[in-house]
């Protein structure tokens, strides 16, 4: 399911194709509605109705391109639909409206010195589709269309997955197997569209659910790279699962942080924080929606994040189940 999910294309405003697989895959174990923005809003009844209203929380957008500009010989100019670093596009193979086309840039001879210094931003990029001049481009490509890498679904080395789009399909997966699994309390979960662009669906669904808590389900930056020590190294592959005491957007709730490190040691479950204050997720925005809920994030540690090329461990997915099965029923009390 990881793989399908990975593979689907769908940036911030474009999720339909998203949303109509996940709806395939739970419309036959919960109720559901889609509401005005496009995120989905299922209920999974459990074999008890708790007082306290429980909710998880996972994006399907990821980050991606927006065409802005056709040039007169062809060549499109784009924006990042989310936070991308210009360095990891260059070259890259992208599908845009179905066509096939390269980001391309200036090359390294042409370059001044001053220009070699630092990587290109947006603007000096361009996307090559192989077009002879703007009305061979405009029979297939319209402003506004979107773009998105061209990346495969590979499983290397000693259990790692490399895709794009691991944040967040994999925090959509682990919601999709729990509406599918058998739950205690009936619980609350929210698919929520346009995380990548300032967290716009967590902030309608959460004025909808009014939870008393809640947790995202997440990716989350890992930087355990060569030559990178300490703190800096954030969160570690093979781990366990990230649990955030803060990040740019949240101050997570201490009790639920605490009762997820303590469920962990009683179970045996591997886990972690984040070592660094930075990044954000849906938690931010419903931690101050409506009434206000308390938040906890789980996310996987995930390395070359926004990129056409980020990987996960299988362990830390593994672990991250273990986790959820063990910490939800704890949630209601």
């Amino acid at each position: 399911m990881l793989e399908e999910l990975c593979l689907l294309n769908g940036a911030s405003g474009d999720e339909n194709a998203v949303r109509d697989f996940i709806i395939k895959e739970i419309k036959n174990y919960c109720e559901y509605n889609v509401d005005a923005l496009g995120s989905i809003i299922a209920l999974k009844k459990g074999r008890k109705t708790p007082e306290k209203r429980v909710m998880l929380s996972a994006h399907m957008d990821e980050v991606g391109f927006i065409i802005t500009h056709i040039s007169d010989d062809g060549y499109l100019k784009f924006s990042p639909v989310g936070g991308i670093d210009p360095r990891v596009v260059i070259d890259r193979v992208v599908n845009v409206n179905g066509k096939k086309g390269v980001i391309g840039a200036k090359a390294v001879h042409q370059l001044s010195d001053e220009e070699k210094k630092t990587a290109p931003d947006f603007s000096k990029l361009y996307i090559d589709i192989g077009a002879k001049n703007k009305a061979d481009a405009e029979k297939y490509i319209s402003l506004g269309d979107f773009a998105y890498f061209v990346s495969d679904y590979t499983e290397y080395g000693n259990g790692y997955i490399k895709s794009k789009a691991l944040d967040d399909r994999i925090g959509c997966m682990l919601m999709i197997e729990l509406i599918k699994s058998d739950l205690e309390y009936d619980t609350c979960f929210c698919f929520n569209v346009q995380e990548e662009v300032g967290l716009r669906g967590a902030v309608c669904t959460s004025y909808q659910v009014q939870s008393d808590v809640s947790v995202v389900l997440e990716a989350t930056t890992a930087a355990d790279l060569c030559g990178v020590t300490g703190g800096e190294r954030c969160c570690i592959l093979g781990n366990g699962p990230v649990v955030s005491f803060m990040d740019g957007r949240t101050v997570y709730d201490k009790v639920l942080y605490s009762l997820a490190f303590d469920t962990a040691r009683e179970n045996n479950i591997k886990i972690q924080t984040k070592t660094a204050i930075a990044g954000g997720n849906d938690a931010g925005a419903i931690q101050t929606s409506g009434k206000g809920s308390r938040v906890i994030a789980v996310s996987l540690p995930c390395r070359y994040i926004h990129s056409a090329s980020s990987v996960v461990k299988k362990s830390d997915l593994e672990e991250t189940r273990k986790l959820l099965k063990a910490l939800l029923p704890r949630l209601y009390d």
